[in-house]
């Protein structure tokens, strides 16, 4: 069983962490925490991190680029897979050090909310953030944020890897936001239940939250699927939410599993009900700008490790889901979920086609008809929901995530 984070790091304290960054750097000392194996100790991690400074700095780079990474720190890296720290990695190597990326991650530069806006202002020249989020300084975002458009994570991977998620996603980002999407973890959104819900049976059906009120974020699509399912969506700042959660004062809050966990939601959740109705994607974004400034080579780099991290993050993000959050039925031993006696209330397919009929498109097209033409519009005129939707179940219901197959998704236009 793989340890959490917080065992692995163990022989290592915050202040220890911090002086090490000072003296190799973030970036270094991160990189290096990445490649150790078992439980660290200050001595190894100081050994890799001067193994890493000195290896990315042996030679004087073409470009020098700015990664603003939002939440991510050390924890948050072992257990939210989304591949920043893959994609530094490998595009350094890729390239021979041509290519030096300064990662200014746990909030240094910017936040969950404005990171995408200090990309288009020039300040970072790459982000991460969750694409919901995202949406506020990028509203073409919201596209992925259609009810029940995706059945599965495997069905966001699939789109993902698609030749049409070039017209039907990346294009329209870079026409109209002036953003290169590079690649995305994929989950599915759900809600995190309270305190007050862990004397409470194990919820089965949506129709049982019906009044409760529920943190939700900035996503704009997702409010009107939690209206429609009478979720009542309540925005709260998140540096309040694990109050507000302990306290009562809202029944939950809508993110995905391995987010409630990197966010220490656990000490003060009871339930993670897995409605599965939007995505949840922390999605890796360059500035056209900066991407059309590099050389054809360099930028043929940048998308060769956007691929390889892609893939990466497909697979080490599902094997954390399950030993490393737990979110699973029952929770595997010594995950969080475990530890916290969390439980996972995963839906029966019935139970998924009653909330899917009460907000999707599919079913309440007129709910959506405001937004499906805005985002129809900014795609050019495409049918942005149903081509979306018709290519999401173009794999069985059934597949695995990891079972997936990976492509080259600005290299295969023609395909089907």
């Amino acid at each position: 069983m793989k340890r959490s984070m917080k065992s692995k790091l163990a022989g290592v304290s915050r202040r220890d962490f911090m002086r090490l960054s000072a003296h190799y750097g973030v970036t270094s000392t991160l990189l290096g925490l990445s490649g150790l194996a078992g439980a660290v100790t200050l001595p190894r991690l100081a050994e890799a991190a001067n193994s890493t400074y000195q290896t990315r700095f042996s030679k004087q780079p073409e470009v020098t680029l700015k990664f603003g990474a939002a939440t991510i720190n050390e924890f948050v890296q072992q257990i939210e897979h989304s591949g920043a720290l893959r994609f530094v990695q490998d595009l350094e190597e890729r390239t021979d050090g041509a290519v030096r990326i300064e990662f200014l991650g746990a909030s240094q530069i910017c936040g969950q909310l404005d990171c995408v806006k200090k990309a288009l202002q020039g300040i970072v020249d790459i982000y991460v953030s969750s694409t919901q989020n995202a949406a506020g300084g990028a509203p073409y975002f919201n596209v992925l944020d259609y009810a029940y458009m995706f059945p599965s994570r495997a069905a966001m991977y699939h789109f993902f890897y698609h030749p049409k998620s070039e017209a039907l996603l990346r294009e329209p980002l870079r026409k109209r936001h002036k953003l290169q999407l590079l690649f995305s973890h994929a989950e599915l959104r759900g809600l995190m239940l309270g305190k007050k819900w862990k004397d409470r049976p194990t919820v089965t059906s949506v129709s049982e939250l019906a009044g409760t009120k529920n943190r939700v974020t900035g996503t704009q699509l997702g409010r009107i699927a939690m209206d429609l399912m009478k979720l009542n969506p309540v925005p709260i700042a998140w540096e309040e939410t694990l109050d507000g959660l302990k306290q009562g004062l809202v029944d939950g809050a809508e993110t995905w599993s391995s987010a409630a966990v990197h966010a220490n939601m656990v000490p003060v959740m009871s339930q993670d009900v897995q409605l599965k109705f939007f995505s949840g994607c922390a999605g890796t974004a360059m500035r056209l700008q900066s991407f059309e400034a590099l050389s054809p080579e360099l930028q043929d780099a940048v998308m060769e490790s956007a691929y390889t991290t892609q893939v990466w993050a497909q697979g080490c993000n599902e094997a954390g889901l399950y030993q490393i959050v737990g979110a699973s039925n029952p929770p595997l031993p010594d995950t969080y979920y475990a530890k916290g006696n969390i439980r996972v209330a995963a839906l029966s397919d019935e139970a998924i086609k009653e909330a899917e009929e009460m907000c999707s498109p599919q079913y309440q097209p007129k709910a959506w008809e405001t937004w499906r033409e805005r985002l129809n519009g900014w795609a050019g005129g495409l049918d942005t929901y149903q081509e979306i939707f018709d290519i999401a179940r173009e794999i069985p219901k059934d597949r695995e995530a990891i079972n997936v197959e990976p492509r080259r998704w600005w290299r295969t236009q023609g395909a089907q």
